[in-house]
């Protein structure tokens, strides 16, 4: 019987790219259009959940429709160019590829504007699906038959294990080490430059 291809999927802020600059630039340009009072330092301290649950910290709820549909219109304009690959993501992407697995991207953000990021770094996985957080990223890592879910949220960890996977989490965001076991993360590493070292002892 021919094994199954390994499958890995990876989370994209602050597990793959930071895009912390380019998102401070954002929000810095709405609060100059709208004039709302948002601590955008706060904001990239604490990526992760989606757009709309970021927003209501500091929108009037009526508001927050508009406004995050003008944020994902003015992305591209601000975010894509100061975004770098956070250190070992192309390697990380690429190992899996070596190994002759596949990889695809879960992420929270709206699917155009990930996929903007990672053309832009160079960074190829097969398969890029937008839109999906905690949980519900489970939905596309069973759909693509994923085993091994990476991020760096507690977030991603629930969405792991809502799918089966493999829950391997680095602390390049906002969530610690401990906390990230806590939350029940199988492995822990502190950046993708030590995935390929693991994928090599990994046995599933």
């Amino acid at each position: 019987m021919t094994p199954t291809p390994l499958t890995v999927g990876f989370d994209l802020d602050m597990t793959l790219i930071d895009s912390r600059p380019g998102i401070k630039a954002v929000y810095e340009a709405l609060v100059a259009e709208t004039g709302a009072a948002i601590d955008t330092d706060l904001v990239v301290s604490r990526l992760g959940p989606p757009l709309e649950e970021e927003l209501a910290n500091w929108l009037p709820a009526a508001e927050v429709p508009a406004v995050a549909d003008r944020y994902r219109e003015i992305y591209p304009s601000y975010a894509i160019t100061p975004t770098l690959a956070l250190p070992g993501a192309r390697e990380a992407v690429e190992a899996i590829r070596a190994r002759g697995g596949r990889t695809l991207v879960v992420t929270a953000k709206y699917e155009p504007n990930a996929k903007l990021h990672l053309a832009h770094l160079g960074i190829e996985p097969d398969v890029i699906v937008g839109n999906l957080w905690a949980e519900r990223k489970a939905v596309a890592l069973k759909e693509h038959g994923a085993t091994v879910y990476v991020g760096d949220h507690i977030g991603d960890v629930r969405g792991a294990r809502a799918a089966n996977a493999v829950s391997v989490a680095v602390t390049t965001g906002p969530c610690g080490a401990e906390e990230l076991r806590d939350a029940g993360a199988d492995v822990v590493l502190t950046s993708l430059t030590e995935l390929p070292a693991w994928l090599d002892a990994y046995r599933p």
